[in-house]
C-alpha cells in the first residue's frame, strides 16, 4: 500500500498514519516503522519522523505466523455429510476461522472436533477443510473439505462460477426496481480501510448480485429481498444494497442502526441455499439451510424463490 502526503507537513508520521489506518493502533504502527515494514521514500524512518508533502509512505503489513487451531466441542447444524466434504448451517456470529483475535471458538474449531480431526490440510494450518467464508454475521450454507481432493475440486467451481449461491436479506426500504442486477467494482474504501466499497472502473474487482425484492412491509419500512451472487467478493451483498440505498438490516458497518425501524439483534442477511457439483461423483447437489427465527416475521408473509 502507498500513501503520497498531500497535506499536514510536520505531522509525525505515526499519527498521520492513525489517521489513515484507522485498524491500526498507533503502538502497532510504531513497530511497522521501527523494523522497516513502513517506510518514507524507501528509507527507514523513525515514528517521530515529520512528514512532508510530496512524500510517498509505503506499507507492507506482513501476515502474522498462522498458529494451528485445535479441535472444540461447539455445536454444528449439519445439513449434509459424507467422506470427502460436510455442509453446515453456520451461525450468524460465529467466526468461520481463527484469526488475530479471534484464535478459538470458530468454525474451523468447531469442524475439527466433529471430523474427529479429519479435514483437508490444503486450507492451511489455521483454515483446514475452508474453501470458501462467510463474514461472522452472516448465517447460513457453508461447505468444507475433508479431503485434499475435495479441497481442490471445491476451490476451483467457486473460482469457475459453478456454484450457486443464493441468499436472503432483510433491507431498510425498498429498491426503486423490483428486481434488477448490480453490476460495479468493489474495492478496499479509500477512508475507512475497515469497509469495502462500489470503486471506479479500473480499480477493485468486478462484482455481480442479481436481486429480487420479494415483498415490502410497511409498518418497519422493509424489504426481503433474495440475491444470487455471482461472484464472491468481501461484503459484496451488504455494499451492493447500501449502493442502492438499502443497507442491511442490523448492519454494523454499513448501516446506522439507531435509525432503523426493525429490531433484530442481528444482521439480517442468510445463505439461504448453496449449489455445487459433489467432487467425487459429479452430482450437482443443492442445500438450503433453515430459515433463522428473526426472518420469520417476513417469511412467513412473502413467498421464497426456491430454485435449483
Amino acid at each position: 500500500m502507498k500513501i503520497t502526503v498531500d497535506d499536514n507537513t510536520g505531522k509525525r508520521i505515526d499519527a498521520f498514519l492513525s489517521t489513515q489506518l484507522p485498524e491500526l493502533s498507533r503502538a502497532r504502527i510504531q513497530t511497522l516503522l521501527k523494523s522497516g515494514d513502513i517506510r518514507v521514500n524507501g528509507i527507514l524512518t523513525k515514528p517521530k519522523y515529520s512528514i512532508l508533502v510530496g512524500d510517498v509512505i509505503t506499507i507492507e503489513i506482513p501476515e502474522p505466523e498462522p498458529e494451528e487451531a485445535q479441535p472444540e466441542d461447539i455445536p454444528l447444524s449439519v445439513i449434509y455429510e459424507d467422506d470427502d466434504l460436510i455442509v453446515i448451517n453456520k451461525d450468524s456470529g460465529l467466526v468461520v476461522h481463527p484469526a488475530a483475535g479471534n484464535l478459538t471458538g470458530t468454525l474451523v474449531n468447531a469442524l475439527l472436533f466433529h471430523c474427529d480431526g479429519n479435514l483437508a490440510e490444503e486450507g492451511g494450518a489455521e483454515r483446514p477443510g475452508i474453501v470458501h467464508r462467510l463474514d461472522k454475521d452472516t448465517s447460513g450454507c457453508m461447505v468444507a473439505a475433508k479431503t485434499n481432493f475435495a479441497h481442490v475440486a471445491l476451490v476451483q467451481q467457486f473460482k469457475d462460477r459453478e456454484t450457486k449461491k443464493q441468499y436472503l436479506a432483510i433491507v431498510e426500504k425498498k429498491p426503486i426496481k423490483d428486481q434488477d442486477s448490480v453490476y460495479t467494482n468493489i474495492g478496499r474504501h479509500p477512508v475507512n480501510r475497515l469497509k469495502m466499497a462500489v470503486v471506479n472502473p479500473g480499480s477493485g474487482k468486478p462484482a455481480i448480485t442479481d436481486y429480487q425484492n420479494l415483498g415490502y412491509d410497511e409498518a418497519s419500512d422493509s424489504s426481503l429481498i433474495h440475491c444470487d451472487l455471482h461472484t464472491g467478493r468481501t461484503h459484496q451483498i451488504r455494499v451492493h444494497m447500501l449502493h442502492l440505498g438499502c443497507p442491511i438490516i442490523g448492519d454494523p458497518i454499513y448501516a446506522k442502526i439507531v435509525r432503523q425501524k426493525a429490531q433484530t439483534g442481528r444482521l439480517m442477511l442468510h445463505a439461504r441455499c448453496l449449489s455445487f457439483n459433489h467432487p467425487r461423483t459429479g452430482e450437482r447437489m443443492t442445500f438450503r439451510a433453515d430459515i433463522p427465527k428473526e426472518f420469520e416475521k417476513w417469511t412467513d408473509r412473502f413467498p421464497l424463490i426456491e430454485s435449483d
